[in-house]
């Protein structure tokens, strides 16, 4: 429903955790616990988790869990029809994330559906188009080629290279930085910020970190307005939609959302491919060996290595499958294995740089779709571009045991690799 970003009020949502708070309306059937995101054996190996479901699971079952209750929706054709249809599955008061109620604001653009959505995408597709991204390409090869100067220093002397501290991580997010124009400085500390916010699976580590980003970009956002430069934190400060300018509370919320979206998806993206490269050598050089087709070879990719969920609030009662969900209803959408529907992706685990075109759900689709969606697929196609060049052979560190956070953005946390 159409809300008021200028006057935000916290939605009034239930949210039901745990076994003694399942609404009347599910059937007994469907319930389960499927440790999605915290459980020993997602935790284990995330992707074939999330690929199991479609054989141990119904397409949708009611989600027990921790962190809050919800129907779990894996086939493709569901996202797609749910992701595309914003006046039955809306965003308001969708995300995760714990706000102050008094001092409450709407993440904007995600939580705000038709008609007002448009409005604020409007302020940064110039940034964010694929035209727009375009003209970042020299400054992510750039940034690129002086990571892998810093890291063959490194081993050369004798050092070793973690994959995601040294090239993983600071790639996407010094990128994010310049756009956003905020400090390299802090690089680390907003990271750390990200790590509690997304990966603690407590609320109150959840809430504490939420309000360190809070009191940092509110003074930033200040700066920005006393001191304008050419960053998105800036163009969002200043900007006058239909001739009006925003209000305090859209501003926050807008900058917000980029922050906190664009600190971790690509960088937990990187560490995936980085992995499975170095465990696949025929594969690297199948990527060497057909330049041309890099554009598709990054969507494979893509859909093999999906990293994040979308959640949605039922704005009206709706059947899908035969199932009763009640509006009010919480929703997520298990986009990687939406990407393993083998009804779409045939053997869907393999990766096939050949494989039909498909549309692929690493970035949603829809009004919602991911606005960061063209920069990731550029940032992932010339590090693979760049790092192949200088490095075309590494193997995983031997005896390296791979663990994953638990969390709503998926990724290993540590890729150790020789060469």
């Amino acid at each position: 429903m159409p809300i008021d970003a200028a006057n935000p009020v916290p939605p009034n949502l239930p949210r039901h955790v745990g076994m003694d708070q399942i609404p009347d309306h599910v059937p007994s059937d469907l319930v389960r616990q499927s440790g999605l995101t915290v459980g020993p054996e997602f935790l284990a190996g995330p992707h074939d988790f999330m690929a199991a479901l479609h054989h141990k699971q119904p397409p949708i079952y009611y989600d027990v869990s921790p962190m809050g209750n919800m129907w779990h929706l894996t086939k493709h054709e569901d996202a797609l029809f749910g992701l595309r249809h914003p006046d039955i599955f809306s965003n308001e008061g969708a995300t995760p994330f714990p706000r102050d109620p008094n001092d409450y604001f709407y993440f904007i653009p995600i939580e705000i559906d038709p008609p007002h959505h448009r409005k604020y995408r409007n302020i940064v597709d110039p940034v964010f188009s694929p035209k727009g991204v375009l003209k970042l390409e020299e400054l992510i090869r750039r940034r690129s080629n002086d990571l892998i100067d810093a890291i063959e220093a490194k081993v050369a002397a004798g050092g070793t290279c973690e994959f995601t501290e040294d090239f993983g991580r600071p790639l996407p997010v010094s990128v994010f930085l310049d756009i956003m124009g905020l400090p390299q400085a802090m690089r680390d500390t907003f990271v750390e910020w990200a790590m509690e916010l997304l990966h603690s699976n407590d609320r109150a580590i959840m809430g504490q970190a939420m309000a360190k980003i809070t009191a940092y970009l509110k003074e930033a956002i200040a700066e920005k307005k006393a001191h304008p430069d050419d960053g998105v934190v800036s163009l969002i400060a200043h900007a006058e939609p239909d001739g009006v300018p925003l209000s305090d509370k859209e501003i926050f919320g807008f900058v917000c959302f980029l922050f906190i979206g664009g600190l971790d998806t690509v960088f937990a993206t990187l560490n995936n491919i980085w992995l499975w490269l170095a465990q696949n050598p025929e594969k690297r050089q199948e990527i060497i060996d057909r330049p041309e087709d890099i554009d598709r070879i990054v969507e494979e990719l893509l859909r093999r290595w999906s990293v994040t969920f979308s959640g949605r609030v039922l704005d009206r009662d709706h059947e899908m499958r035969g199932v009763q969900m009640k509006k009010g209803d919480r929703v997520t959408f298990i986009l990687p294995a939406c990407n393993f529907d083998p009804e779409v992706f045939p053997d869907p685990m393999t990766v096939d740089f050949d494989r039909p075109r498909k549309t692929i759900l690493a970035f949603t689709v829809g009004v919602h779709s991911c606005m960061g969606g063209h920069l990731a697929r550029l940032e992932v196609k010339i590090a693979l571009q760049e790092w192949l060049k200088r490095v075309p052979n590494f193997d995983l560190q031997p005896g390296t045991r791979i663990e994953y956070r638990p969390g709503g953005v998926i990724g290993p946390e540590a890729v150790p690799l020789v060469w």
